[in-house]
């Protein structure tokens, strides 16, 4: 063979172990997803018993998000230009690329929350059954479905708790950098009245997107940026405060990509 074959065919045996370290990559984060439920299932269970206890599960979240972050090989680094409260409520916004945002936002944030996400993700085996039960579900599709999130979240706000929502409505396309924001947590943070936490996320794409051959160990930058207060808006400023938060989060990705 001559030498542009050899290295034809030694670039062929690159791509090939590339796509076996990706499907491998994959397996191992859903091990890794699994195992800390199996091994907490009773203990889980018990701290999803009654709602009053729901800050006993969150604190086992966190430790199961970062079991996987730190398995996968993921070093991330959280700058905050202010840090939550203790015992206030907030509204958590970040962007949404990956599978691994949830960990990433249960690392960044030590005051207790609930997701508002999608129903779908209820059918997730092990995951789906505590997901159900401990995050405010909506079908995007349903009208219905949407309107009764604002209840769910108020009674969780009366507890004390915070809410968390990708504004996005769902990850967007590869190309798209930041899609634009749903005007429902806004809505709702101006409704009770609690500060929105724009939060920015860089690299989750990279390190470990919806395409299935991507990804691999490596950096993941957080900022937690200052937060916004709605103290005396009314719903009529909804949308300026949905475009003030998209533009915080999209000029720090411009920021982190430079």
């Amino acid at each position: 063979m001559s030498i542009a074959q050899y290295i034809y065919v030694f670039l062929e045996l690159m791509m090939f172990f590339k796509y076996i370290f990706w499907v491998l990559y994959r397996i191992w984060f859903y091990i890794l997803v699994a195992l800390p439920i199996l091994i907490l299932f009773p203990i889980l269970l018990v701290s999803i018993a009654k709602e009053t206890w729901y800050p006993f599960f969150f604190k086992l979240a966190r430790l199961w998000a970062k079991f996987i972050l730190i398995g996968m090989g993921f070093a991330y680094t959280i700058k905050r230009e202010q840090t939550p409260e203790k015992h206030k409520s907030y509204m958590f916004i970040a962007n949404h690329t990956s599978m691994v945002d949830i960990m990433l936002m249960l690392v960044s944030i030590k005051n207790p929350f609930v997701f508002v996400g999608k129903a779908e993700l209820a059918k997730i085996p092990l995951f789906g059954f505590f997901y159900k039960r401990t995050c405010i579900l909506v079908d995007r599709n349903s009208a219905k479905s949407r309107q009764a999130v604002f209840l769910r979240a108020q009674r969780r706000l009366k507890s004390g708790l915070s809410i968390c929502i990708f504004p996005e409505g769902g990850v967007p396309e590869e190309h798209i950098e930041l899609d634009e924001f749903k005007d429902g947590a806004f809505r709702l943070a101006i409704n009770h009245q609690i500060p929105i936490v724009p939060i920015t996320f860089a690299d989750n794409k990279k390190r470990f997107s919806y395409t299935f051959f991507s990804g691999g160990p490596g950096k993941m930058r957080v900022k937690m940026h200052k937060f916004i207060s709605t103290e005396g808006l009314t719903t009529k400023e909804t949308r300026l405060l949905n475009e003030r938060s998209r533009a915080i989060v999209l000029c720090q990705l411009e920021i982190f990509n430079t």
